[in-house]
């Protein structure tokens, strides 16, 4: 399982964009809300389930897109179903950890 990432460092802060592999490069739509999954913001590159999990646990905010990042980030303790959006029925969840 692939995830895609960008990793973004500014003011000694670490922030994560990551999404399920898969997504990348589609947008979707509900009422006036769109989102779309540009590959410029997540997908600079392509890392393994081991380190997603590094990157989730070791990032300050995170941009999060997909039923298997979020299921992945949820099951390390990372944000809570009920913060969870959908979008088309794509889930999409933002943390930011104090």
């Amino acid at each position: 399982m692939l995830f895609s990432t960008k990793v973004i460092s500014a003011s000694g802060n670490l922030m994560l964009n990551i999404c399920d592999s898969e997504l990348v490069d589609k947008t979707f739509h509900d009422g006036n809300t769109k989102i779309k999954i540009n590959p410029n913001y997540y997908a600079e590159r392509d890392v393994d389930e081991h380190e997603a999990k590094n990157l989730l646990k070791k990032c300050n905010s995170i941009n999060m897109v997909g039923e298997k990042t979020i299921s992945l980030a949820t099951s390390l303790g990372i944000g809570s179903e009920k913060s969870i959006r959908r979008i088309e029925g794509i889930p999409f969840l933002l943390v930011f950890k104090m």
